[in-house]
């Protein structure tokens, strides 16, 4: 499988990663990616930048060292209410794409129950497009009614290879991301494989969820990181 885009990375913006915007399209273009998206934390992660950062994303161009840049956010989904943190202003006007996933530095959780309809209505959000990391362990939750709608939404579930780093030590990565894979295959969801890269060396980098893949048996079909078409249709983005 030739991958062809990632769109979860990180730059300096976020606070907590190292390289530019610059050095990131350099490095894509180098690994033969077409389309990169850079999506800073949101507010509510300790460090990252602050909204004016997402305000003055037009001024950047959206092609760089033959790379289309997707510019956006990874927004927090903030409680089992869904509550995200940015206002929609951004979404509409701002943000190329835009991820939604759970940190426990800034979630306030409840039930297994609570918890997952939190996910869902971050999920039923007509402006998210991908959940980051929903195997990662942040919060307990119910996968299959997630993945249902997701299907519903047209809301790509990622599998995301920084959650299996030793360094992060999620032990529950394995089963969790195990499980959403078997459910995606039996329901014909699609995913996307996220490198959530903080450094230009993990760009497109799955060498942990690949042999995952290999393992569930999942369809190639059904990842769309060597299908920008098919992710374009799927999303609505443009």
């Amino acid at each position: 499988m030739e991958t062809k885009l990632d769109l979860h990375t990180h730059t300096l913006a976020s606070g907590h990663a190292f390289n530019t915007i610059m050095e990131m399209a350099k490095a894509a273009s180098e690994k033969g990616i077409q389309i990169l998206g850079i999506t800073e934390h949101g507010p509510n992660i300790p460090g990252t930048c602050h909204p004016i950062y997402f305000r003055n994303l037009h001024v950047v161009p959206r092609e760089l060292y033959g790379v289309r840049l997707m510019l956006g956010a990874e927004l927090n989904i903030l409680d089992t209410k869904g509550t995200l943190d940015l206002d929609e202003w951004y979404y509409e006007n701002r943000l190329d794409i835009r991820i939604a996933g759970i940190h426990s530095l800034c979630w306030t959780g409840g039930t297994r129950e609570e918890n997952t309809q939190g996910m869902i209505n971050a999920i039923r959000n007509k402006w998210v497009n991908i959940i980051s990391h929903p195997g990662d362990g942040a919060a307990e939750l119910i996968y299959e009614p997630i993945v249902l709608a997701a299907k519903e939404s047209h809301t790509l579930l990622e599998i995301n290879n920084a959650s299996f780093k030793p360094a992060r030590h999620l032990d529950a990565s394995h089963d969790n991301y195990a499980e959403i894979l078997r459910l995606c295959k039996k329901y014909e969801v699609p995913v996307i494989l996220g490198s959530d890269a903080h450094f230009v060396n993990d760009i497109a980098n799955y060498e942990y969820v690949l042999p995952l893949l290999a393992e569930m048996e999942f369809p190639e079909a059904l990842v769309m990181n060597h299908q920008p078409e098919a992710f374009f249709e799927y999303t609505g983005l443009k």
